[in-house]
């Protein structure tokens, strides 16, 4: 069943709440696809499902590391952020396939960069700018978007 809901986001404390509620729902091996423009508050978002998850650590963009994998108490998180992949065999070479095996839950920012070899989203998510804020158009399937 496919369900879209639009949330307004003021600040990044809404954005990081939007990821906490997100821990919930999310499960090892589901795929969850955050798209949107620069600084919209992708990585944000992340952090809010860390913090949730159980992660106090340092959440950073994964721009530069392409991944960035948190061992949590109920499953293994692989963020990554394919905004520098320019090809899918880029992808094939950071061994990304392998992240979906273990029955990680994988975040993905900017996951158009990866279209053909990503798994289907559970949770899909587009950030627009709004006004002072961020509108976040939320696609939720219980099988796949």
């Amino acid at each position: 069943m496919l369900m879209i809901s639009e949330v307004f986001a003021a600040d990044a404390d809404r954005v990081a709440a939007i990821g906490s509620t997100l821990a919930d729902e999310l499960v090892g091996g589901d795929s969850c696809h955050l798209s949107g423009p620069l600084g919209a508050g992708k990585t944000t978002l992340v952090r809010g499902l860390l913090r949730t998850l159980g992660h106090e650590g340092p959440v950073p963009s994964p721009t530069f590391t392409l991944v960035e994998t948190y061992e949590l108490a109920q499953m293994r998180v692989a963020h990554f952020d394919l905004f520098r992949v320019e090809t899918i065999e880029e992808l094939e070479t950071l061994g990304v396939r392998d992240y979906f095996a273990d029955g990680n839950l994988c975040v993905f920012e900017w996951p158009e960069r990866g279209r053909g070899l990503l798994p289907a989203p559970r949770v899909l998510i587009k950030f627009d700018y709004h006004g002072e804020g961020r509108l976040l158009t939320i696609t939720r399937n219980s099988t796949g978007v």
